[in-house]
């Protein structure tokens, strides 16, 4: 532990937080991937912010009733305090280096915030590979160069294990006889890479990735200098694009069953798709809410046909097949109204409901390389048998290039073969 950060216990609580004028604390726990990720960033500016504001840690497992009182329930939690009361954001899970800043920069002065900033120094890391992005694709060539003693550095935005970390249940991953929780397996596998040796920077910020000279710039100080670059920056939800979508995302419209679907207990949802993932997330869904209206476009569901004989059992759900939906409205909380079409007849009519999830399917997160590398014209990556690009030494595994199947296993596969190839030729 840094020297500017002291860690207490709740009988010390009073006196190193409450009785101080401004002072940072971090709630954090023991395996604790999230925990660990803020480790190096807080370390960092304990350095910086140091002297004028004490950095406090403590262990939120020891001290379960301090942690109850302050309604601390996820690890970590950082909390900011200014003459003893809590003031600016609650932060908590993937916690990033800016906002860290931004609450810490409203106790200091402006004058201080001037001394303080100019002791900030960026820096540059070299290494063998970078890996942009933590999905199954991205952690399992990680995992393949550490053991191959190949440097990595793996950079997340988020926490590593990508869209997977938000499924339900995988039931189709070998190895596992029952179903494992989404977030378990995106779980096995970062520690895994860790403990070969793969350098994780998670929940940071990209502020620049620069494909030709192997350079990605990372939370405004650091840029990592490497050989080869691997793509692996997955995709998102598909938004449909129609009137309110905007308007309520996260606010009465959801893309993640896994992270919303307990809100909905003994209430009524409508799921927009007719796909593997929107039958899937829907058994899921259907644990919690009392009646579910899916809506799809075809005269059949896309899902496969283990997941359609399950969901023919399911006896509070209603299908709406070959219509679309037009416009969302919401009015009140919980509160929400669908316009859908029959597409036979043209005719619409609102179903209310007290919640929505739509899974229509992803799109590539590539904005970060400026058209700088060869799509197919579905906008997904190209690359050849080796996984390598357009551009020499940039290689893209996983949701974000072309492939005929977007699975967990292909994304190993791709992983896999990038860095098997990559092995060979650094």
């Amino acid at each position: 532990m840094a020297k500017l950060i002291k860690e207490i216990q709740a009988a010390d609580y009073r006196k190193e937080v409450l009785n101080q004028p401004r002072v940072v604390v971090d709630f954090y726990s023991t395996e604790c991937p999230p925990c660990e990720a803020l480790a190096a960033k807080y370390e960092a500016l304990s350095e910086i912010y140091g002297k004028d504001i004490p950095f406090v840690k403590i262990f939120r497992q020891g001290n379960r009733e301090l942690a109850t009182e302050l309604d601390i329930t996820g690890s970590p939690t950082v909390l900011f305090y200014e003459n003893g009361k809590i003031v600016g954001d609650k932060l908590t899970g993937g916690i990033k280096r800016s906002d860290l800043m931004k609450n810490l920069d409203t106790l200091l002065t402006e004058s201080e915030k001037t001394i303080t900033h100019a002791k900030i120094k960026a820096y540059e890391t070299e290494t063998d590979v970078v890996i942009l992005g933590g999905g199954p694709a991205g952690l399992t060539a990680g995992l393949y160069l550490a053991q191959a003693h190949v440097k990595t550095i793996l950079v997340d935005t988020a926490l590593p294990g990508g869209y997977v970390a938000t499924t339900h249940l995988v039931s189709n991953y070998p190895g596992f006889i029952e179903p494992l929780p989404g977030m378990m397996l995106s779980h096995y596998m970062s520690e895994q890479a860790k403990a070969n040796g793969v350098e994780f920077r998670a929940a940071v910020e990209v502020n620049n990735v620069d494909l030709k000279n192997k350079t990605v710039t990372i939370d405004g100080v650091e840029t990592i200098k490497a050989k080869k670059i691997v793509i692996a920056t997955g995709s998102r939800p598909r938004p449909l694009g129609l009137p309110g979508e905007k308007e309520y995302g996260g606010n009465g419209i959801s893309y993640c069953a896994t992270c919303d679907a307990k809100y909905f207990q003994d209430k009524e949802v409508v799921v927009i798709g007719g796909g593997n993932s929107a039958i899937e997330e829907t058994f899921f869904i259907a644990k919690f809410a009392k009646k579910i209206t899916i809506v799809h476009q075809f005269d059949h569901f896309q899902a496969n046909m283990v997941a359609q004989e399950k969901l023919k059992k399911l006896e509070n759900v209603e299908i709406l097949l070959e219509h679309e939906p037009r416009e969302f409205k919401k009015y009140g909380t919980m509160d929400m109204g669908v316009v859908v079409e029959e597409l036979k007849s043209g005719k619409r009519k609102e179903v209310r409901t007290n919640g929505i999830f739509v899974f229509v399917g992803f799109l590539p997160n590539i904005e970060a390389f400026n058209g700088k590398l060869a799509l197919d014209k579905w906008g997904y990556l190209n690359t050849n048998d080796e996984m390598e690009t357009s551009l020499e030494g940039v290689y893209a595994v996983g949701d974000v290039k072309t492939k005929a199947y977007r699975q967990i296993t292909t994304a190993v596969a791709d992983g896999t073969i990038a860095a098997i190839a990559i092995s060979k030729n650094i």
